[in-house]
């Protein structure tokens, strides 16, 4: 399903390979150095293994790999592995000794197996680095078990409104013309009374609730090549979750927590009443919408807004740069479900984790806090990846908005016990979705989860 592979490719992050050594994976899963460790200044300085699995961020870790090793007169050595049984590879590495996982790349819901497996260790900053001074509750959370920070937040990835500028500055200055009509004016009104006013309505124009939503697509004459007011990827859960992530609880804030888990409450229901009825206005089949169309669909100025990930942002830019994206466009809070009922979007953390097996512990935490604190700044330049890291300033008004929204998310649950929620939960919102009794369905699930927890 395309939410396993986002909910992939978001949790199970990487800091690619250092100039200084290159690593292939082959056929079968194991690692191959192509050349020896000898081979590189420096065989008497202490030395750690860097693993990861995404070779898409090769020149930040590059950059971090060479900048701390001269910093501190050490070796840090990355080596890239498949994503394939990662932690399973991690561990069996970590019993064998060979090129021994030091310190590591993991997504924030793989943290509590991690961490009772051994594979994950108490970080020893003190909460100098993991602290409310540079993240944001929703990451410390991420990085949370049982009331201990166990990795240190890299980078994340949410969801936000995606719209189109240009078309919402259409619909105010429509707006504008219609009031000014119904006041009596005749013939056309001045051109500077008509963008003043206009000015107000698109301040107002940005959705609060998904009810701005429908009142935009209710009074919007749109232009010619627009085929809808929105369109989201349905059939994909993490652009679903936030009707309900505010009050749908599984884990409790850091999600580590089988005795707090709410699913069938009346809010959940309320919320995924909404959701249903919005069938009746966005008309999209879950069997064939994906997020790649819908994405396209905005590019190519077919919809004013849809719900989007942190890659729209370079996706844009690059269309904006080749003249296939024509318009202005901006991002905003997700709205909330109502005026009654708050919206929270889901999130997930890609995290630095300390092996509880290495020897080199103590320069481990030091390489993870460096990552995470010290090059933070250069995480999105180098990777298209926001950083969790709270103060840093990626010159973008649109990864402004995300790390925002991220502050105020819902970290990916890490309870084992409950690791098929996700498909559950996608099942229930096609269903609702193709209108089931959502009552019902919440039940079932709530039930379903409860006895897995109990087991």
């Amino acid at each position: 399903m395309d939410w396993k592979k986002r909910l992939i490719q978001a949790a199970v992050v990487a800091i690619g390979i250092a100039a200084v050594l290159f690593v292939a994976v082959g056929n079968n899963g194991v690692l191959e150095k192509a050349q020896d460790d000898a081979a590189y200044p420096g065989g008497d300085k202490e030395t750690i293994y860097f693993w990861y699995t995404d070779d898409s961020m090769t020149s930040f870790i590059n950059s971090a790999a060479v900048s701390f090793g001269e910093k501190e007169d050490v070796r840090v050595i990355p080596v890239l592995t498949g994503e394939g049984q990662y932690l399973e590879t991690l561990n069996r590495a970590s019993l064998s000794g060979e090129q021994m996982p030091d310190v590591y790349l993991i997504g924030n819901d793989a943290l509590e197996k991690a961490y009772l497996a051994g594979l994950a260790s108490e970080t020893l900053d003190g909460g100098e680095v993991c602290g409310t001074e540079y993240f944001s509750p929703a990451a410390l959370n991420a990085v949370s078990f049982r009331g201990k920070n166990i990795a240190y937040p890299l980078y994340f990835e949410t969801s936000v409104l995606l719209y189109n500028e240009t078309y919402l500055e259409t619909w105010a200055v429509q707006q504008a013309r219609k009031e000014l009509e119904e006041k009596g004016g005749e013939g056309e009104a001045d051109e500077a009374v008509v963008n003043e006013l206009a000015q107000s309505y698109l301040e107002k124009g940005i959705p609060a609730t998904v009810d701005d939503i429908l009142y935009i697509a209710d009074t919007f004459d749109l232009p010619e090549n627009v085929e809808g007011i929105m369109k989201w990827d349905v059939s994909d859960i993490f652009y679903n979750y936030w009707f309900v992530g505010r009050y749908m609880v599984v884990g409790g804030e850091a999600g580590d927590d089988e005795n707090r888990i709410d699913i069938n409450n009346e809010q959940v229901i309320q919320c995924l009443e909404v959701y249903k009825a919005l069938n009746q206005f966005f008309s999209m089949e879950t069997d064939t919408i994906s997020y790649d169309s819908v994405i396209q669909d905005f590019i190519d100025g077919k919809i004013v807004f849809t719900v989007a990930t942190t890659d729209v942002i370079n996706r844009l830019e690059s269309a904006k740069a080749d003249g296939s994206f024509a318009y202005d466009y901006g991002v905003a809070a997700m709205p909330d479900v109502s005026a009654d009922l708050e919206s929270a979007s889901l999130s997930v953390t890609g995290a630095v984790a300390v092996n509880g097996y290495s020897g080199h512990r103590e320069l481990a935490n030091a390489f993870a806090a460096y990552l995470v604190k010290d090059c933070a700044g250069e995480l999105y330049p180098r990777t298209g990846k926001l950083p969790a890291r709270m103060d840093t300033d990626p010159d973008n008004p649109a990864a402004e908005i995300f790390q925002l929204e991220y502050a105020d998310s819902v970290p990916l649950q890490k309870l084992i016990e409950t690791g098929n929620f996700w498909i559950r939960l996608e099942v229930l919102f096609a269903k609702v979705w193709d209108g089931e009794d959502a009552a019902e369905l919440v039940a079932e699930l709530a039930e379903e989860i409860a006895a897995q927890v109990q087991t």
